[in-house]
């Protein structure tokens, strides 16, 4: 064929395989993968949970439609000394929750690791408080160790 670019015949199979491993890097998804950009600026490091230690509480305000403070508290990780913002899901559970506690954060499960819902920046939630599940203390199954 006069108006093909690709390489035709039977001794072609090398250069066609190159040559899709080149163009395969113009696809952003593959080049993310490859380079390991997900892992690379995840504060988690690729791991599904990570523990740390609660520096301060906040209320995040909601996005639009909806008005609300979202309680949340500011995490500095244990594994790298990274801060991150966590959700606290539940009513009432920023009563649980002190400074200098340690909790148990994970991803959230937002779109592709972004941010959740209404919550702006905010890509993880609790779901331990020193040792014992968030939900435990919200149905007042289990008590909060005292130091």
């Amino acid at each position: 064929m006069p108006g093909s670019k690709s390489p035709k015949g039977l001794f072609a199979a090398r250069r066609l395989v190159e040559k899709r491993k080149k163009f395969r890097w113009s696809d952003a998804e593959y080049k993310r993968r490859m380079l390991g950009l997900r892992e690379k600026f995840d504060p988690l490091e690729g791991a599904p949970m990570a523990r740390g230690i609660v520096l301060e509480k906040v209320g995040v305000e909601s996005r639009q439609p909806n008005s609300a403070v979202r309680k949340c508290v500011r995490v500095q990780l244990i594994k790298n000394g990274k801060v991150v913002t966590a959700f606290l899901p539940g009513d009432g559970s920023l009563l649980f929750v002190n400074e200098h506690d340690e909790v148990v954060i994970e991803r959230i499960g937002g779109p592709e690791g972004r941010a959740y819902g209404d919550l702006p920046g905010v890509r993880f939630k609790v779901i331990k408080v020193n040792g014992v599940p968030l939900k435990e203390l919200l149905r007042g199954r289990k008590q909060k160790p005292t130091r």
